[in-house]
């Protein structure tokens, strides 16, 4: 019994540990500090910084819940789950173009899934534990605006999944699209 208890003990003890992603473990390599970033084109990217209450102001009750608490909408519920026209989807809280549609592809899981970003440099990545088990968060460069989170598990060529939440994007159609 003495055994059964020690076992446990050390189990929850190495379940509430958490560790912190080093600059040389992130997936993203820029000074998350300033306040701007350069874009893949070279542009100067200036970060936007709001109040909560200007966020209240600007964004939908629904919006401020996801892009500035965290939140996460309902599977299957996002007005961009099944979307099929050309474009380019932006964050919601800056405009910033993140994804474009032909990087689109249908994972099965009820919100927009991508396989590839149009700028790396557009997107602030970062570990979170908020499930009990480490997950990288998708934030938008420019406002840090929580888009959703990031699985490796998509399909070639990169791998990876960004599984992002519909209420925290834009759209903008491809002039092709447009009438």
């Amino acid at each position: 019994m003495l055994r059964y208890l020690i076992f446990c003990f050390f189990l929850v003890l190495c379940s509430c540990k958490t560790r912190s992603v080093t600059a040389e473990e992130s997936p993203t390599s820029r000074d998350d500090n300033k306040p701007y970033f350069i874009n893949i084109y070279g542009d100067t990217i200036k970060k936007i910084i709001l109040s909560p209450d200007e966020w209240k102001k600007k964004l939908s009750p629904q919006e401020y819940y996801v892009l500035r608490e965290k939140g996460t909408e309902r599977a299957f519920t996002g007005a961009f789950h099944n979307q099929k026209t050309e474009g380019f989807y932006t964050c919601k809280g800056c405009d910033l173009v993140l994804f474009a549609s032909k990087h689109k592809f249908d994972s099965g899981t009820g919100w927009p899934s991508f396989y590839e970003v149009v700028d790396s440099n557009a997107l602030q990545l970062a570990t979170d534990y908020d499930l009990g088990y480490p997950r990288t968060e998708v934030m938008c460069g420019r406002c840090g605006g929580h888009m959703g989170h990031v699985f490796p598990d998509g399909p070639p060529p990169t791998g990876l999944r960004y599984c992002i939440n519909s209420v925290s994007l834009g759209f903008i159609k491809t002039e092709s699209n447009k009438k």
